[in-house]
């Protein structure tokens, strides 16, 4: 094995650790778990894992998670795609401005906005509804999708628009089957991001959530019990959690590895 490839398996080696510790835990009974220290499971169990697939509470907030997140992704990336391509092909009064004061919006906390939200919802009849947390979202990962659209809208030159023009396509019909296909790394890594962001946000979706849209980063806050707090339930929870990441991760891998080469991100 040669020296230079020992210092990227270290490197991965120590990221996976967490991810190992976490696996192992919830095999474990939370008595194991706070008897001492162990790599391996002296009592492999099934039962957290049993548990979250036949509680309603558990399995149900998998459920609302992802529809809210798909939900946000979709309507991001839509909303997303026109505007950036308005920044990307157009010079208008305030244009720079516009741009940033969209980035700003990214740049605030989900605590400021907690608050109008749920009082905005409430009145309106939205609270504890899936759109709710899915237009909530958006108010973040809309900007971060326009900014990163943007970059890879520039790169193409425009005289791509301006050939299919002349070539009879009107713009709804250019834009949907040549334009998209050439920026489709952007989008890739564009919904990526607006997956991560709104599958892992825990304070706006849990304050305006209550019963039927509760998601499971709100359920995982809820482990304690008479005896104290389910570490191995939790842990079995939080397991669960990295496999809607990593299967978005491994169907836009050759985009990621793309994007981040020719966008802004």
């Amino acid at each position: 094995m040669q020296k230079r490839s020992i210092v990227p398996i270290v490197y991965i080696l120590f990221l996976m650790l967490p991810i190992y510790w976490l696996v192992a835990m919830s095999f474990k009974t939370t008595n194991e778990i706070l008897a001492g220290f162990s790599l391996f499971p002296q009592t492999f169990t099934w039962d957290n894992y049993i548990t979250i697939f036949t509680d309603p509470t558990w399995y149900w907030g998998y459920i609302n998670s992802i529809i809210y997140v798909s939900i946000n992704t979709v309507l991001s990336v839509t909303v997303a795609l026109p505007a950036a391509y308005a920044f990307s092909r157009y010079r208008f009064l305030g244009d720079k401005h516009l741009f940033f004061w969209l980035l700003t919006n990214r740049m605030a906390p989900a605590a400021v906005f907690a608050l109008p939200f749920f009082q905005l919802y409430s009145a309106v009849g939205f609270f504890d509804t899936h759109i709710a947390v899915a237009l909530a979202h958006c108010l973040f990962n809309i900007p971060l999708a326009v900014w990163i659209l943007e970059g890879f809208m520039s790169s193409v030159p425009k005289e791509l628009d301006e050939t299919a023009f002349v070539d009879g396509y009107s713009f709804p019909r250019f834009f949907t089957t040549i334009f998209i296909p050439s920026i489709k790394a952007g989008v890739g890594v564009a919904a990526f991001f607006c997956f991560m962001f709104s599958w892992v946000e825990l304070l706006l979706a849990k304050t305006l959530t209550a019963v039927e849209a509760k998601p499971i980063a709100a359920t995982m806050t809820r482990t304690a019990s008479s005896a104290g707090y389910e570490l191995g339930l939790l842990a079995a929870a939080g397991t669960l959690t990295i496999i809607p990441g990593a299967i978005v991760i491994y169907f836009v891998r050759n985009y990621i590895a793309k994007g981040f080469a020719m966008g802004r991100v």
